[in-house]
């Protein structure tokens, strides 16, 4: 019998003959009938709305026409080499890095029908913080409204309160937002979020900004803040966050890893820092006395007295030596053998 078995023979006079639809109708009723699991989810609409009509429409059907039916049904399967993986969304799942970055790109866009915000809005909460917090909070407002209830609740609980507040204030801002922008920025948050597609710099630019700035010196940093303040809030902010100073040492750093750091310092870096601290009236000082603090007291009494005989250092060595320090604690959290206490837990 061939894939295509001629049924007529078995169909009364007058009467049609089994079309696939029909025959389909016939596996689908005989499996749900033996109690089988069909999963029809995968088809398009169409065919499933097609396939339900049919097998509304069946009547009875004799035991010759059934049984010529499911042996055809069979030998197709027999005949059946190879299956596809079911178009392109599951052609990109099974090929999940074999494809260049920008191939994947294009295909998902292909496969999202043109609509980049079909792939923006497949996002998780969770991957959709990145952007929500990256761009501005005018951009996050047009994703947040582009979203469905839940997920944008979801994506605002993950957000930092005061970060939540601006977009939700921004919101109120994209009545005038016209299709054609909405379009664009959904083009721009899949490609650079939900494509794939490998990104020129590694860090973010608060993070590459906020690198620059922990190896400067305080009045070049606060000069550029105090800019960035006037140019985007939001993007100076993301900065601020990035930024780890000597200051910062005694809210992130956990007390007992100081020994640690001290070890990937160079004592005569250590003197200069902490007698340039300890001559100051700001925050660096308390960052003396924490380091100070933490290491065993006959270290501490040791270095007391080589900063003693150190007597006044410049402003530029001490702010060198402070930097060598921040750079061991970042290159030690780098590595997991710190863990630097996060921002948000310092706000709790």
């Amino acid at each position: 019998m061939t894939a295509h078995t001629d049924l007529s023979a078995l169909v009364p006079a007058g009467a049609r003959p089994p079309d696939r639809r029909r025959k389909a109708a016939m596996i689908v009723q005989l499996l749900l009938s033996e109690g089988r699991q069909v999963s029809l989810s995968t088809l398009p609409d169409e065919m499933q709305l097609q396939l339900t009509r049919e097998i509304g429409h069946l009547s009875s059907i004799d035991r010759a026409t059934l049984h010529a039916v499911v042996e055809e049904f069979a030998e197709a399967l027999e005949n059946l080499a190879l299956a596809g993986p079911g178009g392109i969304g599951a052609a990109l799942d099974a090929l999940e890095g074999k494809l260049s970055p920008t191939a994947a790109a294009r295909l998902r866009e292909e496969a999202s029908g043109g609509d980049p915000w079909k792939q923006v809005l497949a996002l998780t909460a969770d991957e959709l913080l990145a952007p929500m917090q990256a761009e501005t909070a005018e951009v996050a407002a047009v994703i947040m409204s582009k979203l469905p209830t839940a997920k944008a609740a979801q994506v605002m609980a993950l957000l930092p309160g005061d970060r939540a507040r601006r977009i939700a204030y921004a919101i109120s801002r994209t009545a005038e937002v016209t299709p054609q922008a909405v379009d664009r920025i959904g083009s721009a948050i899949a490609r650079q979020y939900a494509s794939g597609a490998a990104a020129a710099f590694a860090q973010p630019p608060t993070a590459r900004v906020g690198a620059i700035l922990n190896s400067s010196q305080q009045a070049t940093r606060d000069a550029l803040l105090a800019a960035l303040d006037e140019e985007d809030r939001d993007f100076a902010d993301g900065v601020r966050k990035s930024i780890f100073t000597f200051p910062d040492i005694p809210d992130r750093l956990v007390p007992m890893d100081t020994a640690k750091i001290l070890r990937e310092v160079d004592n005569a870096d250590l003197v200069l820092a902490l007698a340039h601290a300890m001559a100051s009236d700001g925050p660096a000082a308390g960052t003396a006395e924490f380091i100070l603090g933490n290491i065993s007291s006959r270290m501490a009494e040791n270095l007391r007295e080589e900063i003693a005989e150190k007597g006044k250092v410049r402003r530029t060595d001490g702010e060198e030596a402070q930097a060598t320090i921040v750079a061991a604690v970042r290159r030690l959290a780098e590595t997991g053998e710190i863990q630097l206490v996060a921002d948000d837990e310092e706000d709790e």
